[in-house]
Formats: structure tokens, C-alpha cells, sequence
């Protein structure tokens, strides 16, 4: 038995589920969303909640599916009714970013600045050096936050770079000064 997979999941007022196939999809306050689930997964909807089972849950790979699935599901359904956010702080002087249009333009130290594309559905916004970023779909938000991230990994000397909010960073010793004595 999947531990996770045998959870019922919640469906919280104000937003509908449609089972139509192997498509579920999800409306709610923040937008719709929809999930194509694999064909050894079950959904079944009653009483305001979700139950999502294997057909045959001897087989290790579809016990596999049957957690992954309801977790899935469960981010569908709590992404539609409140949005996923991820916050990025910049470390270091000179670092800077902001929102002009569909645009992300981030100075971070490079000879030019790093413009990305917004992807549809999130949005951005920033407060002096912290991007905030939101969204109904986790992986949308999570998967933007990594790129914005990646423009300027935070470095182990003196922590510059872009980091996620709360992330510690290992900070390493630089190199040590000579001694008077040693080699002489």
C-alpha cells in the first residue's frame, strides 16, 4: 500500500473538479488548471473529496504512480484555490532586478542585463532585492524560480549570487594569509 497514495484528498469550497477520462481537471479563485493521469490510475470523486487508486497494486511501478498521482492531484486542487509562491533574494552590490511587460530583467554582475520571459500563468513582482514569484501550478512557479536562480548561482566566499529565501549557503574560508615564521 502506497502511504501517501491512500490519502483522500480535500476539495476545498469554491473550486470543481471534472474527471473526464484520464484528464482531471481543476477550477478555482486563481485560474484552472488540468492533469493527464496515467492509465493504471484510478480517481474517483465523492463527497468533496478525491480517492485515487492502482488497478493492480502488486506491481512496483504502478505503486509508484499511485503516490506520485495523488500528489499530483493535490497540488492541482490547492494551487487553483491559493497560489504557490517561491521568493528569491539577490546578495551583492550592484544586484538588481525588474518586472517591465512579460519581462524579468535581472543585473546581476554580468556586462549587460539577463532578460527572461515570464512564463504564462505566473506572476512576478519585486521589492528592492527580492523577486516574488506566484502561481497556480507548482511546477510552473518552481521551474521559473529554478532559471532565475540559475542566472546567478550564490557563491560559497562571500554568499553573492541569487538564492531562494531561507536557503543557507555553506560559506567556505578563503585562502589563509602567511605566517612570519613558516618556511623559514
Amino acid at each position: 500500500m502506497s502511504r501517501i497514495g491512500k490519502k483522500p484528498i480535500p476539495i476545498p469550497s469554491g473550486v470543481s473538479v471534472v474527471i473526464a477520462g484520464d484528464i482531471i481537471a481543476a477550477k478555482g479563485p486563481q485560474g484552472e488548471n488540468q492533469l493527464k493521469i496515467h492509465p493504471a490510475v484510478q480517481v474517483i470523486q465523492e463527497k468533496g473529496l478525491l480517492a485515487v487508486s492502482v488497478k493492480n497494486p502488486q506491481v512496483k511501478a504502478e505503486r509508484a504512480l499511485w503516490g506520485l498521482h495523488r500528489a499530483l492531484l493535490a497540488n492541482l486542487v490547492q494551487g487553483v484555490f491559493t497560489p504557490f509562491e517561491k521568493k528569491l533574494e539577490m546578495v551583492g552590490v550592484g544586484y538588481r532586478a525588474s518586472v517591465q511587460g512579460k519581462k524579468l530583467i535581472v543585473e546581476a554582475g554580468f556586462s549587460h542585463p539577463v532578460e527572461l520571459d515570464i512564463p504564462e500563468g505566473v506572476t512576478c513582482t519585486v521589492e528592492k532585492s527580492t523577486i516574488n514569484l506566484g502561481s497556480f501550478d507548482k511546477a510552473r512557479v518552481g521551474a521559473f524560480a529554478a532559471r532565475v536562480r540559475a542566472i546567478r548561482k550564490p557563491e560559497p566566499y562571500k554568499g553573492k549570487g541569487i538564492k531562494y529565501a531561507g536557503e543557507v549557503i555553506r560559506r567556505k574560508a578563503g585562502k589563509a594569509a602567511k605566517t612570519a615564521g613558516a618556511g623559514a
